[in-house]
């Protein structure tokens, strides 16, 4: 099980979830994106259809009739009815429950990064959990920190 820690300190999250969703979907994986606020979800799912305009990421919120066939899944909870076994914590908060998925994203910025270190101090002790933290250079790019 692999958990990605993403230190946004440059680019703002709707630029950087939208191309690990991308690599995601064209590697031919799944991913559930989960933010606790409705409005957050919203905010999401406006910035998954409007961040490129010559691509395309077929994605949606829980709750439709079709849930089961989105490569790309909205929900406010850790449940994944698309199946996937890819998981972008998107709101800065750590949920335990996202260890049952293969691969863990977690995005959080400055002000969560106190629960951010708590989670990678509890992670440490787990063998079965390989940890990587990304933090953002200068010019926005992404540098393997730990």
């Amino acid at each position: 099980m692999q958990v990605d820690f993403y230190h946004l300190t440059q680019l703002p999250l709707d630029r950087a979830l939208p191309r690990i969703a991308e690599r995601v979907v064209a590697g031919g994986g799944r991913l559930l994106v989960v933010a606790e606020q409705e409005e957050a979800r919203h905010a999401l799912d406006r910035c998954l259809w409007a961040y490129s305009p010559e691509s395309f990421l077929p994605h949606a919120q829980s709750g439709g009739a079709r849930d089961d066939r989105q490569p790309v899944l909205i929900s406010g909870s850790v449940e994944a009815p698309n199946g996937a076994r890819n998981i972008a914590l998107a709101d800065g908060i750590w949920r335990d429950e996202a260890l049952a998925f293969d691969r863990t994203f977690h995005f959080f910025d400055d002000e969560r990064i106190v629960e951010a270190r708590q989670a990678w101090r509890a992670l440490g002790d787990r063998s079965e959990i390989v940890r990587r933290y990304w933090k953002q250079n200068d010019g926005g790019r992404w540098e393997q920190a730990a």
